[in-house]
């Protein structure tokens, strides 16, 4: 295992131009996503992302099956990147004959489009070309101006031409932009979607980073100088992440190390929906990418032990929210974030199995009004030292563990019902069992028993709540 370690590490540092001292600059980059229609939680029509580049199309998107929430005409999406010198990326999303609930809410066309190139030492780009025609609610006529909001009765609000960019600086230029041609946030139960649900129409991401240039190595002779001893690191104390190291330059693309401690489970327990968020643009976390994906669930849902592993860091910040960490047998870290609560087996330094519940899906931290969802992110061992930018994109592990669990989700799948209906305000979660950890998400009879057990009088009743454990 060290062995793998040691060369690992260096293997990234090459790969992503973060290595020491070099006589090269690095080289350029660029990313581009684009989809149709998003429905959250619910499903998403046709996707694309580039590198490499790829198109997509369909004669129509239909939520659900019937079409009472959700109906459009044809929809094409692309996404291209050119990378040389300079580089380029490209995405666009069409839709055309946009629906939401038989006609409350219509588009003609729904137009996103983000460009964003390099030229030697500078980076910029546009969002300028994304347009919403014939936009009417109620069948009243409405117009589309960028990050306009829009009055959707008494059960929502939608966001025109939702869109941000950054341009960021220094010896490596970038720009990253996003634009969603319409965002609908519901904020009461409408039309068979609960409040807090959300229906993106149109949307377009692009990035491009200019390459470093070549260092100019001084040729006049120095005077040689002793070099000094460096101290020794110290080694983290238990419980506590390795000091963060150098970050990676560019945004780690492609990496997926072997994950050995299994077997893994998958972190959410029930009817659930995500997709590949890695990278994308995130104004408000270090690094301006996101990390990890979002897992989108009912309030509550139970969020489960992805492997046999020691639990540390468990407690609040700013943005994660709630938040716990979980190191497998392997050295491993895997960060869980927007908890609305934690169960008893949330404690620093505690041991837990695959599969045992260790919070519930919330909206805590950054994450308030969003919709409910867990943020879950991988970070491979051999990345440690890489701080908190080693983290690696999650999706094809959640994709192998996915499969896994469709094993027994359809025996359960309609258990979350009864759990969001009575669904507590994020920070607090009610239960029917004194430990709810010791029940397994692999095990659905062992969930049924600790979530509807009935509770003895001296207990207090039917219901008890658990506070988050503090860390």
């Amino acid at each position: 295992m060290r062995l793998q370690v040691v060369l690992a590490l260096p293997m990234v540092l090459l790969l992503t131009g973060s290595a020491g001292a070099s006589s090269h600059g690095s080289q350029a980059g660029a990313t581009a996503s684009a989809y149709g229609v998003r429905v959250v939680p619910g499903a998403t029509s046709t996707s694309v992302s580039a590198p490499p580049n790829a198109v997509g199309f369909t004669s129509g998107f239909a939520y659900p099956g019937d079409g009472s929430v959700v109906t459009t005409g044809p929809i094409s999406v692309s996404a291209n990147t050119d990378v040389g010198a300079n580089a380029r990326s490209t995405a666009s999303s069409s839709v055309s004959s946009f629906s939401l609930f038989g006609g409350e809410v219509t588009a003609a066309s729904v137009s996103a489009r983000a460009t964003g190139s390099t030229s030697g030492q500078s980076a910029t780009g546009s969002l300028a070309a994304s347009t919403v025609s014939g936009l009417t609610v109620g069948g009243v006529a409405q117009s589309a101006s960028p990050n306009g909001r829009v009055a959707l009765g008494d059960w929502g609000y939608a966001i025109t031409l939702e869109q941000a960019e950054v341009r960021s600086a220094g010896t490596t230029p970038s720009y990253r932009g996003y634009v969603t041609g319409l965002d609908i946030h519901l904020t009461a139960d409408h039309g068979g979607l609960s409040a807090g649900s959300e229906i993106l129409v149109g949307y377009a991401e692009a990035w491009a980073q200019a390459a470093k240039p070549t260092p100019v190595i001084p040729t006049a002779p120095r005077k040689p100088t002793a070099k000094k001893k460096q101290p020794k690191a110290p080694e983290p104390k238990v419980g506590q992440s390795p000091s963060p190291g150098p970050s990676f330059r560019n945004i780690p693309f492609g990496l997926q190390p072997q994950l050995t401690a299994g077997p893994y489970v998958f972190p959410v327990y029930g009817p659930h929906d995500f997709g590949d968020s890695f990278g994308g643009f995130r104004g408000d976390v270090p690094g301006n990418w996101h990390h990890g994906d979002d897992i989108f669930a009912s309030l509550g849902a139970p969020v489960l032990a992805c492997a046999d592993g020691t639990v540390f860091s468990v407690g609040w910040n700013d943005v994660g929210g709630n938040r716990i960490w979980l190191r497998d047998g392997q050295g491993n870290e895997f960060y869980y974030a927007h908890l609305s609560a934690y169960s008893p087996a949330a404690r620093n330094g505690h041991h837990v199995k695959a599969g045992q519940v260790i919070g519930f899906v919330g909206n805590t931290g950054d994450a308030e009004g969003t919709p409910y969802h867990l943020h879950f992110e991988v970070h491979p061992v051999a990345y440690l030292a890489l701080g908190y930018d080693g983290a690696v994109d999650p999706t094809p592990y959640l994709d192998a563990w996915q499969q896994q669990k469709d094993l027994y989700a359809a025996q359960v799948a309609g258990y979350l019902a009864g759990v969001a209906a009575a669904a507590p305000k994020p920070g607090a979660i009610l239960l029917q069992a004194t430990d709810i950890s010791q029940a397994n998400g692999l095990d659905p009879a062992s969930l049924r028993r600790a979530l509807f057990a009935p509770l003895t009088p001296s207990e207090g009743g039917h219901l008890r709540t658990v506070t988050p454990a503090s860390g």
